[in-house]
């Protein structure tokens, strides 16, 4: 494969708006027919935009949070599946620039910078909790590995290069095993049925005894171990598909009230778009999106400040202001998709116009981690002063 390399932040948000543009036309039709969307992740590959955070020493445009955030809300703004299947991805390029080794670094950031796919192989179903990982990465007297288990939810698996696997040594440390997708042993199984999210293929992967050399296992658990923003920059992309969804429905709703709706009778208006009462809820919904989007620009900036000068306590302030953005918008995506109906009237509920698509990935995508527990750090680090935990999920 042959990728473009983009080279800075500028050239990356235009891509992205590009992207966008033309991965919005067939969103609806994808989602109602379930038609995985190759053809767009393979666009995305070629693009140049899975590369975008590759270090600058290492070829690529080095972009910041700001920049990967806007990326993400835009791409979700079209097409809220697709926004997903590059989550991960982006997490994992992260991983490898923080605990690889200068080795693995050159060699994995060249797969990346040649539009090789990351996707995912991290939760577990039937665990106590999310951070209970059952999968185990057994030593081999030649100081390699071999990698048992399952995992479910494994968003962007199907379309990747690489699977990157969560998994815990014999001493109970977690690491990441970097797996080639046609490796003996591992399956992906295309069987993920969520209402929401229809096209994302977060189906299930299987690993028996696939064989992993010991130079593609990085030590995740060493992340944890200091200040890290891990969590904050994962959570950030969570927050930007949220916000994203939620402009794509509110663009949406507006496009038929002025095209489809008609005015309520009593308002006395000629036109749906000059009902007042529809005018007050469509300025109340557009101050929540507002609203959402300038959390989201705060906390990428937040990261981006943190990220140049990381300590305990930049390290807090990014996961507060991320957690508060993140929180914001899962709310706001799920009541502006609902209000959709609410403004657009009777003829919106109809299954053929697809417009219950924005609900149902607004809804399956905020279920990815509680909000309440969000709100519960930033009310301890206000109150108290308490930094939030380290881990993945903050």
């Amino acid at each position: 494969m042959t990728a473009h390399v983009i080279a800075d932040d500028a050239e990356a948000l235009s891509v992205a708006a590009a992207l966008a543009g033309e991965f919005r036309a067939g969103a609806s039709a994808r989602d109602a027919e379930r038609r995985l969307p190759r053809r767009e992740v393979e666009k995305l590959s070629a693009s140049g935009l899975l590369a975008v955070t590759v270090p600058a020493e290492h070829g690529g445009a080095d972009v910041g949070a700001s920049t990967l955030a806007e990326i993400f809300r835009l791409l979700a703004s079209a097409d809220g599946s697709l926004a997903q299947i590059p989550q991960s991805h982006f997490v994992y390029v992260g991983v490898i620039r923080r605990q690889g080794t200068e080795e693995q670094r050159r060699f994995l950031f060249a797969e990346v910078l040649a539009g090789r796919r990351f996707g995912n192989a991290q939760s577990e179903a039937g665990t106590r909790h999310v951070q209970d990982i059952r999968t185990r990465l057994a030593p081999r007297p030649d100081g390699s590995y071999v990698l048992t288990g399952v995992k479910h939810y494994a968003t962007g698996a199907l379309f990747a290069d690489w699977v990157p696997v969560l998994a815990r040594t014999e001493d109970g440390n977690l690491h990441v095993a970097y797996v080639p997708r046609d490796a003996p042993g591992l399956t992906v199984v295309d069987d993920w049925d969520g209402m929401g999210q229809r096209t994302t293929a977060s189906g299930t992967v299987r690993l028996d005894a696939v064989p992993v050399p010991a130079d593609r296992v990085l030590p995740h658990h060493l992340t944890f171990q200091g200040p890290q923003l891990h969590g904050a920059v994962a959570q950030l992309l969570h927050a930007a598909i949220d916000a994203g969804i939620a402009g794509g429905a509110l663009a949406e709703a507006a496009a038929f009230v002025r095209t489809k709706s008609r005015p309520w009778f009593e308002s006395g208006a000629e036109t749906a778009t000059e009902d007042p009462l529809l005018i007050q809820r469509f300025g109340e919904l557009a101050v929540r999106v507002r609203a959402s989007e300038a959390l989201l620009r705060e906390a990428a900036r937040t990261v981006d400040a943190a990220r140049a000068h990381l300590t305990d306590d930049s390290a807090a302030e990014a996961s507060i202001a991320v957690a508060a953005a993140k929180a914001h918008a899962a709310h706001t995506a799920v009541e502006v998709a609902g209000a959709l109906f609410e403004v657009a009237g009777t003829r919106s509920a109809l299954d053929s116009l697809n417009l219950h698509r924005h609900w149902r990935d607004a809804r399956t995508h905020t279920l990815h981690d509680p909000a309440r527990w969000k709100i519960q750090h930033i009310g301890r680090y206000v109150l108290n002063g308490t930094r939030p935990p380290r881990h993945g999920l903050l």
